[in-house]
């Protein structure tokens, strides 16, 4: 078969996630494709008259079923399956993602490359072992420079043995529903899926310079006042272009494009439900958990022609909390559009 990076980027390769059983990730999809569908009037009249069980979860929005942070899993004596998997603990220090490629690469594929989606972190470990080939240096090198150029230096890698200014603390509930400091892991096996240290200000400059990016090539008019942009804007269009076959658990609405999860503007019919288009990405970790949202601003010929005003223009949210499996998108969404509301209203 062949894999290539946009497979990659998109969670097409195949390639496993932390469930090594094909048969469990197939249970898995069944029971969210079946929870996604409308409960049925029989079924509504038996909740009724309260001869069935409580039913709310068939009706839930997925981003509160599923995915990389769950609501409900953070309540005492909840837990997230996906933080039962043996390897989000692994305490083993890799010295390069060449060698961490060793926790997968003997693994068989779950499907053909470009036929179904499956959300993989391993996938970006690879991806990272591909950059530092390409780039000739250590991923985690490459990475740096790049956050150093975009200032952003807060962000560091997650080295247990390093002296960290202003780390936080993080924690998860045990099974007795009790708040307990997070168990120790080393992320040096995924460096690019979950190995990185950051905070909401470094987040939020990078979702500004991807905002700047995107937008920079539709005010022509600047006279050369405008820096370009640290990607081209055709670039973050690709990156924020939903790709077929793919799906997002945060967020029904949404597709999943290249490392971001997207949801395109859309309005059926008159007086029905709008869809603004954001691009955004949850992170779930032991002890931890975060969101980065962009919402670009519906720009118009008179706007961008008058030279008034300059990108990036719309809402960037990030949100980090230090507790394993907290929920953010929605929260993140609703931060967005009322930020927005209120600077259309102005």
């Amino acid at each position: 078969v062949t894999i290539t990076t946009r497979l990659l980027v998109s969670h097409l390769s195949g390639i496993r996630h932390y469930e090594k059983d094909l048969a469990k990730v197939k249970e898995e999809k069944e029971k969210a494709n079946r929870a996604c569908k409308p409960t049925k009037p029989t079924e509504d009249k038996e909740q009724k008259e309260g001869k069935a069980v409580d039913k709310t979860d068939a009706v839930k929005p997925r981003g509160e079923r599923e995915g990389d942070v769950k609501s409900r899993s953070s309540k005492p004596g909840r837990r997230d399956k996906e933080f039962e998997q043996e390897e989000y603990y692994l305490k083993e220090k890799f010295e390069s993602v060449i060698e961490s490629l060793k926790i997968f690469k003997n693994d068989p594929l779950f499907f053909k490359p470009g036929s179904q989606f499956l959300y993989s972190t391993y996938g970006f470990t690879l991806l990272s072992a591909v950059v530092e080939r390409a780039s000739g240096q250590k991923f985690t090198d490459y990475m740096l420079k790049m956050f150093r150029d975009l200032d952003m230096l807060s962000t560091v890698l997650d080295d247990n043995e390093a002296m960290i200014y202003n780390r936080a603390r993080c924690y998860v509930y045990n099974k007795k529903g009790r708040l307990v400091n997070a168990p120790y892991v080393d992320n040096s096996y995924k460096w690019a899926g979950g190995g990185f240290l950051s905070s909401v200000g470094d987040l939020l400059k990078f979702g500004n310079a991807l905002l700047y990016s995107y937008q920079a090539g539709q005010f022509k008019n600047s006279s050369g006042k405008l820096l370009p942009g640290y990607l081209k804007p055709d670039t973050v269009t690709m990156m924020w272009t939903p790709v077929p076959k793919t799906e997002v658990s945060w967020d029904r609405d949404g597709k999943y494009a290249m490392a971001w999860a997207v949801v395109e503007k859309k309005q059926q019919c008159g007086c029905c439900r709008q869809q603004r288009h954001y691009a955004s990405h949850t992170g779930g970790a032991v002890g931890a958990s975060s969101v980065l949202l962009v919402l670009p601003e519906e720009l118009n010929s008179e706007v961008t022609d008058a030279g008034l005003v300059a990108p990036p223009r719309g809402v960037i949210v990030s949100i980090i909390c230090n507790m394993q499996s907290v929920s953010l998108n929605s929260t993140a969404l609703k931060i967005a559009r009322e930020f927005d509301k209120e600077k259309r209203a102005q």
